[in-house]
């Protein structure tokens, strides 16, 4: 699974990064938990790349209310395409989440440990995600989003047995806008050689604290 992120990246750097055409501001955030709003890269009906704020948590057109999201941070990639949650958002809405880089927790011992994930160029990555929009009983729009997860890769097995799906650079906007047979092939673990991870504190198990001491190294006793 994928429960925790960074974004740090100023909205200029993702930009360039990512050949935007639009994008929200928004602040570093170094702890960022579902159900609050987050950074989604999708592609426009008039084919330009834009950057909006949407909430973590999807919430299918078709739920009779907004509370299933908090159920939905997540899409396993094995069934994102037939679980009825998620295939229609599979077909027709997927999106990129930008990421400085992602928490998880190991178990060792008796003390779950957490531990940063990041590319080891230090660049933002693209998590492959999935969005929707759901009409309220009056009127208004949610946009909603969630992280389609994969296996481990070597870097993450030690660590969990669950890792966001990091779409490629050469794979954008095929998993932007390409079918979904097409993309099937992206939903694999990332390459072992470009990700690095290493033990940070347990101030990020709680979601108030959120400062850039959250992701520095520390010292594990053996």
């Amino acid at each position: 699974m994928c429960g925790r992120f960074v974004m740090k990246a100023p909205p200029a750097e993702l930009v360039t990064r990512f050949g935007l055409d639009e994008c929200a501001d928004f602040a570093p955030r170094y702890n960022i938990p579902p159900g609050t709003d987050i950074p989604v890269i999708r592609q426009s009906p008039e084919g330009k790349c834009v950057l909006h704020l949407l909430r973590w948590g999807l919430v299918p057109h078709w739920a009779k209310d907004s509370s299933i999201g908090a159920k939905l941070n997540n899409a396993r990639g094995e069934t994102v395409s037939e679980k009825p949650s998620f295939r229609d958002a599979f077909k027709r809405r997927r999106c990129l989440i930008p990421a400085s880089g992602f928490y998880e927790w190991a178990t060792e011992g008796k003390v779950k440990q957490p531990y940063y994930i990041r590319l080891k160029s230090g660049e933002p990555m693209a998590m492959g995600g999935l969005w929707e929009s759901w009409k309220a009983p009056d009127g208004s729009i949610l946009r909603t989003a969630c992280i389609v997860t994969t296996t481990p890769n070597a870097v993450m097995e030690p660590i969990h047995d669950r890792m966001p799906v990091i779409v490629a650079p050469e794979n954008w906007q095929s998993w932007l806008n390409g079918m979904p047979e097409e993309v099937g092939g992206m939903v694999a673990p990332y390459k072992d050689g470009e990700l690095q991870a290493w033990p940070v504190s347990r101030r990020v198990s709680k979601t108030q604290d959120d400062d850039a001491g959250l992701i520095e190294p520390i010292e594990v006793p053996a």
